[in-house]
């Protein structure tokens, strides 16, 4: 499935650790229906239906269709989208959601079929090794002046056990409430949290903004290796908490999580941000990070049509 995946989309490619990774991450009794269309012993289309990785909201289910290039937007894909919308339906959607790039046919052939944009990601990659870290040391010490020391997550806790994680927890649901996008996150329960993001967490590139009360007050993180990407870290939340905000604080937890990847082997940042996240956009672009063509979120009623 990885293969036809990369085939379907080579500028994308998918390794099959990450389909184990995504389905391990699913909930006992969550919607999910996967559904291959075969030619002779060839995976030639696909369609699945199941909660959106981002966006999860009651009532929204994801609805992905891919084929083979010469198929693209042709009967097979027609008939492949009718059954992972009527899967949606049976599983109670109200609101059908698909995630696709930009640039990719399925965005026209979805927005033919009634869906309409309702957010944008901003992917972004940065080359670490070409990161000039003394451009920046001034916001680290606008941080430090302000009493803020950069940690990372293994110097504060003696074992990554629940208690710590719980302490992280709040933080992290408490930075994604207050992300800018166009439908505020939903933010996954603790014991959600801790069974799809707890076990990833390496405490070496989890760094964490501790105040001089010892609260910590932000986070950076970046350890989670993209196994599509030799050498590349997936750089996922980076955020502050509003009282510590324009202390050069964001900048400082970068800085800190690249010298740590650095150290580790690792060259390269890979990160997303909404397209209204206009403060982190700024930021990283700042840092070096590349701007890539667009995810686009896409939704219809799931009644319409």
């Amino acid at each position: 499935m990885a293969a036809f995946l990369s085939l379907a989309h080579p500028e994308s490619p998918v390794a099959p650790g990450e389909i184990e990774r995504q389905d391990a991450r699913r909930l006992e009794g969550e919607p999910h229906v996967r559904t291959l269309a075969w030619q002779g012993t060839e995976i030639v289309g696909l369609a699945e239906t199941g909660v959106p990785r981002m966006d999860g909201h009651p009532g929204w289910l994801d609805v992905t269709v891919r084929t083979r290039p010469d198929l693209a937007g042709g009967p097979l894909a027609e008939a492949l989208l009718a059954h992972a919308e009527a899967q949606a339906r049976q599983h109670g959607a109200h609101t059908l959601v698909t995630r696709v790039r930009e640039d990719w046919w399925e965005k026209a052939f979805s927005e033919a079929h009634g869906y309409r944009e309702h957010d944008r990601m901003w992917p972004s990659t940065l080359d670490l090794r070409t990161l000039d870290f003394a451009r920046f040391a001034w916001q680290e010490a606008k941080a430090q002046a302000a009493g803020v020391r950069i940690q990372p997550l293994g110097n504060l806790v003696g074992t990554f056990d629940e208690a710590a994680q719980r302490r992280l927890y709040a933080l992290i649901a408490a930075l994604l409430r207050d992300v800018p996008s166009t439908t505020q996150i939903s933010v996954w329960p603790f014991e959600t949290w801790q069974r799809r993001a707890a076990e990833q967490v390496h405490p070496a590139g989890l760094f964490v903004a501790v105040a001089p009360d010892g609260e910590w007050v932000g986070v950076s993180e970046l350890s989670l290796p993209v196994l599509t990407r030799p050498g590349t870290l997936h750089n996922g939340l980076t955020g502050v908490l509003p009282a510590w905000r324009g202390h050069g604080v964001a900048y400082a937890l970068k800085l800190a999580a690249a010298r740590a990847a650095l150290a580790r082997g690792f060259t390269h940042a890979r990160t997303s941000n909404h397209a209204v996240n206009r403060p982190m956009l700024a930021i990283n672009e700042r840092l070096g990070f590349v701007r890539e063509a667009a995810t686009v979120t896409l939704l219809r009623a799931a009644t319409q049509g």
